[in-house]
């Protein structure tokens, strides 16, 4: 897969991040350093999928949005992607709050609650990075996906495990596995990465 091509300048966002990260653990100190690779590029990977798809999604949901990845760079590359980041940890949310309202991203909101309770919307996408389990996230999004929208589940590159286990769940919803997108973060060890992505 070749390396994607990055519009947006996120040195501004970097440094609010890291402001914020300052006084709540949104990251790990040590991945303080790389979080343009192993955050932002790994979120902006999705570019791939769009590439492959030619188009672009009018709405996005990100569910466990918890720092703001993938929800706040792909709202920075995207200003015409209407994205929503649902996270339950209320300072997890002001903090990306902050974040956005600082760097004035007018295409993004935040919701403080947990997906299960979300009952009156339906978006042409969701996301969902180092949550949880892709039969679990799979039964979270199904309701809230229009018909023919795409779950998109950021995956560390041995994903087969859990494909076997949500295979029954996918068969019942009668969803299919469209895509399996495999890439690797600009690092010098070896960080294989794929998206698993599946329509409605």
């Amino acid at each position: 897969m070749n390396k994607l091509e990055i519009k947006t300048n996120f040195d501004k966002y970097i440094k609010t991040f890291l402001e914020e990260n300052s006084k709540i653990n949104l990251m790990s100190k040590n991945d303080e350093k790389l979080i343009f690779e192993k955050h932002i590029y790994d979120s902006l990977s999705i570019k791939f999928l769009f590439d492959k798809l030619d188009m672009l999604p009018k709405t996005i949901l990100d569910i466990g949005t918890g720092g703001g990845f993938p929800s706040i760079p792909i709202a920075l590359e995207y200003p015409e992607i209407q994205v929503t980041g649902i996270d339950s940890i209320q300072k997890k949310i002001n903090a990306i709050s902050n974040i956005t309202k600082e760097l004035q991203i007018k295409n993004i909101e935040f919701i403080r609650d947990r997906v299960e309770n979300i009952k009156d919307k339906k978006y042409d996408m969701i996301t969902s990075r180092a949550v949880a389990q892709a039969s679990l996230l799979i039964e979270y999004a199904y309701p809230l996906l229009k018909k023919d929208g795409y779950l998109v589940l950021y995956k560390s590159k041995n994903v087969d495990e859990e494909i076997e286990k949500a295979k029954p769940l996918i068969r019942k919803l009668h969803m299919k596995i469209s895509d399996i997108i495999e890439y690797s973060l600009p690092l010098e060890e070896n960080y294989n990465r794929c998206l698993l992505v599946l329509q409605k």
